[in-house]
């Protein structure tokens, strides 16, 4: 065991237990998620936000890949937070929980931010992160531009093209996902609505060629070989995008519920018009 471990176990076994507060600006920040990484970012004010999870460096995952690179990053270990002195965490609800609880018990404020699972959601989740960083004006103005923004890229869905988005491990979203309904809100028609996956969930390769979607939605593959994308460079599905049509998203772009789900709904809101002038 570590020193610096074996010192946070007889603080834990001392510190009084501290209910985190939303309501007193706080100074020396910590966010632990990704997804929190990017809100965080957004929203706090200069010198305000002490580190981000080592994830947000990440381009491929991160749409602020760029500016986590002036901010320290994180590693989720307690030790190397608590030795930080926070008097914020910013953790998701998947977050490590052993990380959290010992947190916690060292009396380290500690605010837990849930997915975004719908557009609605990420306005929810604007205003909390204005809320806990003390920065509800900053926070008002990101909303109104993520308002603004998806009020013009919206398009209705009902002669949109029949789209599947086709995920690692055939993994496909419905409407009550955030993924779902960026593809509503661009205009397309989602065939897991067709299939009754209202949530989502594995698609069959076999199924996904019996319901012949007009638009094939997938994310741009990571480097190296894995069993789960293996199912993208199938024959049938690529027989799929070359005859119907595809479109290839970023991850970083909607795998956080950030305004960042706005570029993947004027992609697609593109891959719509495309689809719309072959149909002419």
């Amino acid at each position: 065991m570590s020193l610096r471990l074996f010192l946070l176990g007889v603080l834990t076994a001392l510190a009084p237990s501290v209910q985190a507060t939303e309501h007193v600006q706080p100074q020396r920040v910590i966010s632990m998620n990704l997804c929190t990484d990017q809100l965080a970012m957004m929203l706090a004010a200069p010198g305000q936000l002490l580190s981000v999870s080592y994830l947000a460096l990440d381009p491929r995952a991160s749409a602020m890949a760029d500016k986590a690179m002036a901010v320290g990053v994180n590693h989720g270990l307690a030790e190397e937070i608590y030795l930080d002195e926070p008097d914020l965490v910013i953790v998701g609800s998947f977050s490590t929980r052993t990380t959290v609880d010992m947190l916690r018990r060292l009396g380290v404020p500690v605010v837990v931010f849930d997915p975004a699972y719908s557009l609605e959601d990420v306005r929810t989740n604007i205003l909390r992160m204005g809320q806990v960083l003390g920065r509800e004006e900053a926070a008002q103005t990101l909303l109104k531009d993520y308002d603004d923004g998806l009020a013009a890229l919206t398009r209705p869905s009902s002669d949109g093209p029949r789209a599947a988005i086709y995920s690692a491990r055939g993994w496909t979203s419905g409407a009550q996902s955030l993924s779902g309904q960026i593809l509503e809100a661009a205009g397309l028609r989602n065939i897991a609505d067709e299939l009754g996956m209202e949530r989502g969930g594995t698609l069959p390769l076999e199924q996904l060629a019996l319901v012949d979607p007009d638009l094939v939605i997938t994310a741009q593959p990571y480097p190296g070989h894995s069993r789960a994308e293996e199912t993208r460079r199938h024959p049938v599905l690529m027989h799929l995008r070359a005859r119907a049509g595809q479109a290839v998203m970023s991850d970083r772009d909607w795998v956080c519920g950030t305004p960042y789900v706005l570029n993947a709904i004027k992609e697609l809101g593109s891959a719509r018009e495309i689809w719309q002038g072959d149909k002419q």
